[in-house]
Formats: structure tokens, sequence, C-alpha cells
């Protein structure tokens, strides 16, 4: 098959150019090329256009000229997949043989995903897992997320980079650092905010600071995309009434801060009585800062939070989802907190909890 198309691109540039044409793309296909980075890893980003494959071997030395495989792979009109993944180019290897290897595919990318709703510890613990890095602690990973040069201007006030890296999959190159992928994520929030959030900023008459803050908070109350909004309300509403917050997920954030939370999932009454401003049982108005590093639903809805009246919410027990069940006043919410209570028992009953 391979053949049949060299022979096909041949005659046509026979026809276009002359067999002069046809001899000089025979010759830089197959002709070998010497290059430096045979000891090197080559990354090919997922998602990676053809030109910006041709244009990374080109800049590494490993092919002389992108001219001969671009027309040859747009002769194949998309019949050859060039696969992702880290790359180590013999010397010399030929143009086509280059073109064998990517389509044979390299070995996978390292990568480093930071879920919704983790905090910089949790990101500060995977950045140590990273073994390129080489990071004794996650304190020594931790200190690289006080640095707040990358958001200084977005947010003067940032004492560190919680609720700025930007949930997504990160993935480690051979020459990447972590001071360098703690970046990427910081530049990863500044364009989705830029793309999707910017604009309406300024009708919410709130600083980013306490936007971030609030889109936090809705990531680790709200599990499903469509309640988002919903939380956001009841977090306006509370401080618009100068309610105290009493969300869990600050007060779980004060113990991380602490070093002394028993990530068992269970808020104890030591972690209630804290005295941290992170602590919204006990202090009203908004954290300090934000407690989690939100996607951009959450941020979307901090910005454009729903129109309600609602205070309260709890857990609805006839769903699996973690869909809640939403209240205007304490007595209602009272009764959904017992609701909730009470199947509860009777799961532990059953030994599902």
């Amino acid at each position: 098959m391979r053949i049949l198309i060299l022979l096909v691109v041949l005659v046509l540039l026979s026809i276009t150019a002359g067999g002069g044409g046809a001899f000089y793309l025979w010759k830089q296909l197959n002709t070998p090329v010497t290059h430096e980075k045979s000891q090197s890893n080559v990354v090919i980003e997922k998602g990676a256009s053809t030109e910006v494959i041709l244009g990374k071997l080109k800049e590494n030395g490993i092919i002389k000229d992108d001219f001969p495989l671009r027309f040859y792979l747009r002769v194949k009109r998309g019949q050859t997949v060039l696969k992702a993944g880290n790359y180590v180019f013999p010397t010399p290897v030929s143009p086509m043989e280059v073109l064998d290897i990517l389509q044979k595919g390299g070995s996978p990318h390292d990568k480093l995903t930071v879920i919704e709703g983790w905090t910089r510890f949790d990101v500060a613990k995977a950045l140590k897992t990273v073994q390129l890095f080489k990071l004794r602690s996650d304190a020594e990973a931790l200190a690289l997320l006080d640095d707040t040069s990358g958001i200084s201007d977005l947010d003067p006030s940032a004492t560190n980079l919680e609720g700025y890296l930007f949930p997504d999959t990160y993935f480690v190159e051979s020459d990447t650092t972590a001071k360098s992928m703690v970046s990427q994520m910081v530049k990863r929030f500044r364009s989705v905010y830029a793309d999707q959030i910017e604009k309406d900023v300024p009708s919410t008459g709130l600083p980013l600071h306490q936007i971030v803050t609030v889109a936090s908070i809705i990531e680790t109350e709200a599990k499903l995309s469509q309640e988002r909004p919903v939380v956001a309300s009841v977090v306006y509403n509370r401080i618009r009434l100068g309610m105290r917050l009493s969300m869990d997920s600050t007060i779980v954030y004060a113990s991380k801060m602490a070093g002394k939370w028993r990530d068992d999932g269970k808020v104890y009454q030591s972690d209630l009585e804290r005295d941290s401003l992170y602590n919204t049982r006990k202090y009203k108005g908004l954290p300090p800062g934000p407690v989690s590093n939100p996607g951009l639903s959450s941020l979307f809805a901090a910005v454009h939070p729903a129109a309600t009246n609602y205070l309260y919410y709890v857990r609805n027990p006839d769903r699996a989802d973690g869909a809640h069940n939403y209240y205007s006043n304490a007595a209602e919410f009272d009764k959904g907190v017992l609701a909730l209570r009470n199947w509860e028992k009777v799961q532990r009953k059953k030994g599902l909890r």
C-alpha cells in the first residue's frame, strides 16, 4: 500500500513538476538523517496537529525539511494516524522510518491529573509522586504553591495558589520541572478565566478573590453541575442576611490547614470547634480564601447564581447521585436533616454504611 501511495505521489509530481520533482521527493523521504536526540525523549502531545508534529521533528533535527512528509501525508488524506506519546528516534533515521515509528505509537506520557475540588495539599501530594520532579517531601511540593507571582495581577490579596490550580490533565515532558508544572496549572486557569468568566465578573461587583472563594465552596458542596448555581444562591443569600455559612467544606479546610484532618470523610466535634477564620460555623462571611480548586462549572455558577430564596440544603436520601433538597426556612430544613439521619440509621442496620 505504501509503495502504491508513493507511486501516486511520484506520478502527481511527475505531472506537475517533471521527473526531477518525483526523484527529489523519493530521495528526501528515504534518506537517513543524523541527529543528536537519540538519547532524548521527543514528546508528541495528544491532539497535536500534523503541522505541529512535523514542526517539532524539524526543530529537534530529526527531519531536515517538513515538506516531503507533509506532501506525502496530504496525498494519503487522513489514512495515517500520528500517535501521541514519548518517542526516542534512532540516528540516523529516514523520514519514512520516522513515520513508521509515529504510526506505531510511543511510550505513554507521564501525566498529572488535578481533580475538581482538590486542595493545594492534594496537588502537592500529586506533584511529589512524579519521579522526574525529585521532590523530597509534601512540604517541599507545597512550598511551590505559595508563589503567587503568576496571579498577583488578578488577585493581589492571594497568599497562595489555592483556587488557581485549574483542574485538568497535565503532561510531563522530559524537561518539565515541578515549578513549570505549577505554572501550567496557573496558565490554564488564566486561559479559562479570560475566555469564559472575566467578561461577567464586573456585573457581580465582587473582586476575583471572592468569586474564586465562592466557586471553591460550590465545588466541594455540590456534586451535580446543575445544582451549582443553586448552591451559589444559598451562599450569597446567607451572606446577604448576615448568617454564618456553616458549610462543612470550609471546616474541613480549616482542619487541613492545621494538619488535623483525619481524612475519613467525617467532621468531628474538634473540627467544628477549631478556632480558624476558615471555620464558617464560628465566623460570618466568606473564609479568607478559596478552600479548593474549582472547575469551570463552579466558577460559572459563582458568577451566575440561581435566583432563589433558599438558605439551607441537605442531601436527598431518595437519590444516590449526591443531589440535595433545598429549603428557605429552618423548620423545613430540620425536617430534611431528620429524614436523612433516619435514612442513615436504616443503612447502618443493613450494613450499607
